[in-house]
């Protein structure tokens, strides 16, 4: 027995060495190993709270949590079942490297233990990390496009007027201004929306960051559209000036008619902006006198100044000039005698053919004054009624003048009387 089981044992040997060749190469003809790739395998990083906790903040370079291409090596068997939904990848925050890269695992949720090999065209995950820095910024507001004619903007508002970002220091250290915008064009009505909040470099830049985080990225923003309106302005003039000076009557102004804005509502019953009495005052004046006035203060509650370049600032100036004195001399034929009593006759006797007359009145007045023009009356009822002379008696008797001039601001200074004489009629 002993040697029928030694016997021939080189031959044995290389027939069992067969047999597993045989088995192995029918083996792998009918489950043979194979690759298979999957690409855009994202990378669970954990335990990040390793760098959160410790008040910092981490951005991923070169976009290193996601591997591009995944080759596997398995049995057909075990590749037939495998998709990119079995990938896992994982890199762990406690494998950080001193040059904050992070060693990227990979396997399958099933069938892993079965794999010849599992391997990514990248190895790790790059990392960036730095202090986590918050900043408050206000929110600034603007519009694009123009209302339609007849209209403009009023007041831009927004529901929160502060924003609060984080992220980087070397990020939110550029970050200058959190601004909103919103288009208006054509429009006649408020504007009521909701506007992305952007964020800007000192230059004007808009910065883009995945690595920002905001206290909120969209605000409702209100805008106030306002009709437009031209009225004039209208000034009160008071007070009584020096004597011996009179107000010219002419008023000059730097606006004699202004803008106005507001509801439609609101500004249809308004015709004139009225500066009141006692604002443009002109009491014991000698010289011109100009008044600083801000129409601001005396428009109507919801009406604005329609033009952004006027202030509402204007001068008012009312002008004052002294009365000046002019002789002249009108002729005693010229004179009509008027209300002569009945039966009675009467004539001017005055010794000299001309009577002299001073006028009172501002040199322009006096200036446009033509002799010619001037109506001189002696009304002898009116002065025999004033003295309570019932029956005059014949003689001379002197009674005062009247003058009429065209233009009634200029006066007779002094009671100028000429000589009647008085007779009973024939």
């Amino acid at each position: 027995m002993k040697n029928r089981l030694t016997k021939n044992w080189g031959l044995k040997l290389g027939s069992f060495l067969f047999a597993v060749a045989l088995w192995i190469i029918v083996t792998n003809i009918n489950d043979p190993v194979m690759p298979i790739k999957v690409t855009d395998i994202p990378v669970t990083i954990k335990n990040s709270n390793l760098i959160t906790d410790n008040g910092q903040i981490y951005e991923v370079l070169d976009g290193t949590d996601v591997i591009d291409v995944v080759t596997i090596r398995a049995p057909r068997s075990i590749i037939d079942s495998l998709d990119k939904s079995n990938v896992v990848a994982v890199a762990d925050m406690n494998d950080l490297t001193s040059v904050n890269t992070i060693a990227i695992k990979l396997s399958t949720n099933k069938y892993n233990d079965k794999l010849e090999s599992i391997k990514g065209n990248i190895d790790s995950v790059k990392l960036n990390i730095e202090d986590k820095v918050t900043k408050s910024l206000p929110l600034k507001t603007s519009t694009t496009g123009e209302v339609r004619d007849g209209y403009i903007l009023g007041d831009v508002t927004t529901d929160q007027n502060l924003v609060k970002i984080s992220g980087p220091e070397s990020v939110i250290s550029q970050v200058s201004k959190a601004a909103v915008e919103v288009g208006v064009s054509g429009f006649t009505t408020n504007i009521s929306t909701d506007a992305d909040i952007r964020l800007f470099d000192e230059d004007g830049k808009e910065i883009k960051s995945a690595s920002i985080d905001k206290s909120i990225s969209k605000v409702r923003v209100n805008v106030e559209i306002l009709e437009v309106k031209t009225v004039p302005v209208k000034y009160v003039v008071t007070g009584i000036q020096a004597e011996g000076y009179r107000l010219t009557g002419v008023i000059e102004s730097t606006r004699d008619y202004i803008n106005i804005a507001g509801k439609s509502k609101t500004i249809q019953n308004i015709n004139e902006i009225e500066i009141p009495e006692n604002v443009i005052d002109v009491t014991g004046a000698k010289e011109n006198v100009t008044t600083l006035i801000n129409l601001k203060d005396y428009l109507p509650d919801g009406v604005v100044l329609a033009d952004e370049d006027f202030s509402g600032n204007i001068n008012v100036t009312v002008f004052v000039e002294p009365e000046i004195e002019k002789t002249v001399s009108i002729d005693v034929e010229d004179i009509r005698i008027t209300g002569i009593p009945e039966g009675y006759e009467a004539a001017i006797t005055e010794p000299e053919e001309t009577c002299d007359i001073t006028l009172v009145g501002l040199a322009s007045e006096l200036d446009a004054i033509a002799v010619e023009e001037i109506e001189a009356t002696v009304d002898v009822a009116s002065w025999f009624e004033s003295e309570e002379i019932e029956e005059p008696d014949r003689g001379n008797y002197w009674i005062p003048i009247a003058v009429k001039i065209a233009d009634e601001s200029v006066v007779l200074r002094d009671e100028v009387q000429v000589r009647v004489h008085i007779t009973e009629a024939e």
